[in-house]
């Protein structure tokens, strides 16, 4: 593999520089796929021709991309916000407060969408809610729009009943928002998920937060280089 120089790093640096502040006026999450992608373009073209110009291609190609992911991401999860009557909430806090029945949050390299159990489905059962049925079909609507967004649908339960048994809930629940997904059409990868009592949002020590842990949560990649281990 070609070494690269202290110079070649200079170069590199002013370009990735340049480039944020040419992205600065964007959307947090677009300037932040502007960046990355020019370091990531920046680095492959010093490394394939090893000169500036070579550099400088590069970034502008990995920064165009980057920022292509970023606006992709700030255009689903507002898409997908409207279509459900919320806006995009990203305070982690949110998941604990049990009046949030639904959040759709993006971190910069996924979109979830979170659904508490209790608006879901009735009580040991994997059956969609007519109200719930009504807002998983939304969001297959708007993924329709978006064919290449790959699709994890995760469940999560408190600590009741024993693993095995909440793990066969946790996935058919999560298997039931994935079947309604695809219901609406769409054709996009996906990917289900039972976590069954793993990865609680609080300690499984009272009947408030046992409800905050019973949840599905639909995860919206641009790629499978960032998917997740939803269960941990």
């Amino acid at each position: 593999m070609k070494k690269l120089g202290m110079k070649s790093m200079v170069t590199i640096g002013a370009v990735v520089m340049m480039v944020g502040g040419c992205a600065s006026t964007g959307t947090s999450n677009t300037t932040d796929g502007v960046i990355g992608g020019a370091a990531v373009g920046a680095l492959a073209g010093q490394l394939i021709g090893g000169d500036t110009r070579s550099t400088m291609i590069g970034a502008a190609v990995g920064a165009a991309a980057g920022g292509a992911i970023g606006y992709s991401l700030d255009q689903q999860a507002n898409d997908i916000a409207r279509s459900l009557g919320t806006g995009v909430n990203n305070d982690p806090l949110a998941y604990l407060d049990p009046e949030q029945d639904l959040i759709v949050s993006n971190n910069g390299q996924y979109v979830k969408i979170m659904f508490r159990d209790n608006m879901m489905f009735p009580t040991n059962s994997s059956r969609l809610t007519r109200s719930a049925s009504y807002k998983v079909g939304k969001v297959g609507e708007i993924l329709r729009q978006y064919p290449q967004t790959i699709v994890e649908t995760a469940g999560y339960t408190d600590n009741r009943g024993g693993f095995n048994y909440n793990m066969n809930l946790s996935r058919e629940r999560a298997k039931s928002v994935a079947d309604k997904l695809y219901a609406k059409g769409i054709q996009n990868q996906s990917y289900v998920t039972g976590c069954s009592l793993q990865n609680p949002l609080a300690p499984n020590t009272s009947s408030q937060n046992m409800a905050l842990n019973r949840r599905v949560e639909v995860y919206l990649y641009p790629s499978n280089n960032v998917r997740t281990d939803v269960c941990r």
